[in-house]
């Protein structure tokens, strides 16, 4: 039923109660049924769902990823694929700042394909670069699926985040250089942008980006030395130091504009980079660093992260009363469909492991008399071929807890395996013929063809198989973050992902 378009949570709902009420009573299905419905409601986790969804619908109703678009796509004009750039960067932030998919790929739609086409860059790998781009939503927290993900596993989902966040920046990083590669093998590919579009620099324009990159990094170093609390010279300091410097930094600016000493000045693209960089950035550093450093759980940083969203909302001007009601009824309606979906998969699960097919399932699978490589490599061929037909949810809530006994026995290692699924089912995200990635952006952008865009999806898979390749043999690309933060970390080769108990 599901592959013929029939709801999936009605359809979990259905079998589980079908098949439980005759093998186990009807009166104890019935039960089942409504513990599982409570303790999901009651599931402190999944509280940060909705509201890191509300935080990224807001974010993009104030069109802060545009305006940072367009200012890296003119800080990088004189570079050949600046375009390509600005779309990877522009999508990391953003899956940082909302966990969906679709909403990334269409956002990156239809700020860059007007401006690459004009520029006369390469459709596919256009095409190409906004899809994989945009499925980093499914990966770098915030992600919708690791919080889901977390109760399933029983794994915290702050570790999952921890662990997730170098995988994230590995891919955006492959991306970007197969993207360079290519315009660098055939530059036009991605031509260098028309003059009459670059900004107006000083000649002194290498020095602009030193200086206002140094900038910044001063100010992340800042901030986060404020928030550990290495900077209390004074009630506040954390504070007020980092807002000192950011009026500093503004100071400088306009006195060079104003003065132009031996013809240097700062560009007006650099106010736009920063108005369009920083507030989203510092909203997100706070939210996840919180997380990551374990000083709020993710429901309380998302509730700081959705409320922070608004405040910017509101600074930009942009928060209107009829569009924040549009991002609640898009919240309420998105958080009611991953609530009823996890509600109905744990009453399936449930149903499903009292009737003892997990332990039979296990049984059988260890019966193959594969070995443990051989036994994952098979669970994540399995894992990439059913992302085809169908979205994580299902194969989150139904797949990966049928398969957690297995490795268990096995001894595997839970958050590796769940970074792994992540990274996979992104890669399904990639892969015609359903990649829903494509319909997303075929829809915002109907002049580009449709196997253009699956060409241009399958040149990126295969750099995601790639990555997914590098995190499967080394796991200490997925585990020596977390045990770095949590300040216990092992050698990196040290690192395994199978043979150590839980």
């Amino acid at each position: 039923s599901i592959f013929v378009g029939f709801p999936i949570s009605f359809t979990l709902i259905f079998l589980a109660f079908t098949f439980g009420s005759w093998g186990a009573g009807s009166a104890g299905t019935f039960f089942l049924m409504t513990l599982q419905v409570n303790s999901t409601m009651l599931d402190d986790q999944l509280v940060a769902v909705p509201l890191f969804i509300l935080m990224g619908i807001v974010m993009e109703q104030a069109g802060l990823m545009e305006r940072l678009f367009n200012a890296v796509q003119l800080m990088m004009s004189r570079t050949r694929g600046a375009l390509f750039i600005a779309v990877l960067f522009v999508s990391t932030i953003f899956a940082a700042a909302t966990g969906i998919v679709g909403a990334s790929v269409t956002i990156l739609g239809i700020m860059a394909a007007k401006t690459m086409n004009k520029s006369g860059y390469d459709v596919r790998l256009a095409a190409g670069t906004i899809t994989a781009g945009g499925t980093l939503g499914i990966l770098i927290p915030p992600s919708i699926m690791l919080i889901v993900m977390g109760p399933v596993l029983e794994i915290p989902v702050t570790d999952l985040f921890r662990a997730a966040i170098v995988p994230g920046v590995i891919l955006a990083l492959l991306y970007m250089l197969y993207a360079l590669g290519r315009c660098w093998i055939n530059p036009d590919m991605g031509p260098i942008l028309p003059e009459d579009e670059q900004p107006d620099t000083s000649p002194y324009y290498l020095l602009e980006v030193a200086l206002v990159m140094s900038g910044l990094i001063v100010l992340v170093w800042l901030i986060t030395a404020g928030a550990s609390g290495t900077l209390a010279f004074f009630p506040l300091a954390g504070l007020l130091i980092p807002i000192l410097w950011v009026g500093v930094m503004a100071a400088v600016y306009k006195w060079s504009r104003a003065n132009k000493p031996g013809g240097f000045f700062f560009s007006d693209l650099w106010y736009e980079f920063f108005m369009g960089l920083v507030p989203p950035t510092v909203l997100i550093a706070f939210a996840l660093g919180s997380i990551l450093a374990g000083w709020a759980t993710p429901a309380e940083a998302s509730a700081c992260g959705a409320f922070g969203s608004i405040l910017l909302s509101l600074a930009y001007r942009k928060l209107t009363l009829t569009k924040f009601y549009d991002a609640l009824i898009k919240t309420l309606e998105i958080s009611v469909l991953f609530m009823f979906l996890v509600a109905a998969s744990n009453f399936f699960g449930a149903v499903f492991s009292n009737l003892g097919t997990p332990k039979y399932l296990t049984e059988l699978l260890l019966s193959f008399d594969l070995s443990v490589l051989a036994m994952l490599i098979f669970v994540m061929a399995l894992v990439f071929l059913l992302g085809w037909p169908l979205e994580w949810v299902p194969i989150v809530l139904i797949i990966v807890p049928i398969l957690v006994p297995l490795l268990v026995s096995l001894e595997v290692n839970l958050l590796w395996f769940a970074i792994l699924v992540a990274v996979n089912l992104q890669t399904a995200w990639l892969s015609p013929p359903v990649a829903l990635s494509a319909y997303f952006l075929k829809g915002v952008v109907p002049e580009w063809d449709l196997k253009d865009i699956y060409f241009g999806m399958m040149q990126f898979m295969g750099i995601q198989v790639l990555g997914l390749a590098l995190m499967f043999t080394f796991p200490g690309l997925i585990l020596w973050f977390p045990d770095f933060l949590s300040g216990n970390p092992q050698p990196f080769f040290s690192y395994v992902g199978w043979g150590s108990p839980q």
